[in-house]
Parts: structure tokens; sequence; C-alpha cells
């Protein structure tokens, strides 16, 4: 069975630093674009920022400047690195990805989630 299983969340004070990683569990072809989204309490789920099968990268204004999305496809691993948190980022954090099995089916896949915390 193919997840994504993410880590890398905790408590930081504002204006430090911390990395996610996401990493595909399980036998899998590819992977094509893979994004981190975030929700906090009372709020909708957000993207924050997505990176495609070739690199290019996208983000959320508010963590333009501050967040990198990379990705190892030898590790089948994503990576979100956030300086400069404030505490408007604390959330639970999500990591998706569209994969493809051995048997060319297309899943879209979620994480299980990890809290970020910034205290002020």
């Amino acid at each position: 069975q193919v997840r994504l299983v993410e880590s890398g969340g905790g408590l930081v004070q504002a204006g430090g630093s911390l990395t996610l990683s996401c990493a595909v569990s399980g036998s899998i072809v590819s992977t094509n674009t893979m994004a981190w989204y975030r929700q906090a309490p009372g709020k909708q789920r957000e993207l924050v920022a997505q990176i495609n099968d070739g690199g290019i990268t996208n983000y959320q204004d508010s963590v333009k400047g501050r967040f990198s999305i990379s990705r190892d496809s030898a590790k089948n691993t994503m990576y979100l690195q956030m300086d400069s948190l404030k505490p408007e980022d604390a959330a639970v954090y999500y990591c998706n990805a569209v994969i493809m099995t051995p048997s060319l089916n297309l899943f879209n896949l979620w994480g299980q989630g990890t809290q970020v915390t910034v205290s002020s």
C-alpha cells in the first residue's frame, strides 16, 4: 500500500525555522505534482507550495521568500524549508502527491498531517 509519511513538525519561536519532510512509502512508478497544504483551526485547508516533476515551484503569496519547497526524486521525498516563521503560519501541514503505481493507476494521496506551532 502506498502512503505519504510526514515528519518534522513541532514547536518553534517566531522567527525560527523548521523543515518538513514527506516520503512516499510503497511501490510506485512516478510522482507528478507534490504539494504542501495547511489548515489552521476554524479555517479551510489552503495550498502553501507545490512542485511539479520538472522542479517548477509555486508559492502562496504569504510564504514567498520565507518557505522553500524541494524534492529528491531518487528518495521519493519532498521537503518544505520554513524560515522566519510567524504565529500565523501555525497549522497542521499536509503533504499531497499524485502518484502512479506499477499497475499504472493514478492516486491522489494525502499525508497524515504534522502540527506546526509558532510561539510569539
